[in-house]
């Protein structure tokens, strides 16, 4: 359940970032109301996660999720640049979570 929560926790905080996006280029309501529940809801199951997950691991797996999905979804949506080296640094995220995740 604390694997769930933490991925949960990663996906609020993509949520946040988006919303944190939106709010930099038009300020209305909604994208601060998608900032904060975002962000909120991504605290929330972090913290609750901790409670059985080891705060390095966890901590690293929800930055990462934040990371790789904000990103991703400023490539797709929003014109980032999609160059290979940004992939590669990617696949460096992933794979640092997974061994720490391994020697723990």
């Amino acid at each position: 359940m604390a694997w769930i929560m933490l991925v949960l926790a990663g996906l609020g905080e993509v949520v946040g970032v988006i919303g944190l996006n939106r709010w930099n280029q038009k300020r209305q309501a909604s994208s601060l109301a998608l900032l904060l529940a975002g962000f909120l809801s991504s605290f929330a199951l972090l913290t609750a996660s901790l409670q059985s997950l080891s705060m390095g691991t966890a901590y690293a797996i929800w930055t990462g999720i934040g990371t790789i999905g904000a990103t991703l979804l400023g490539m797709i949506f929003f014109g980032e640049s999609r160059n290979g080296r940004r992939i590669l640094f990617l696949a460096l995220v992933v794979a640092a979570a997974i061994g720490l995740k391994l020697v723990e």
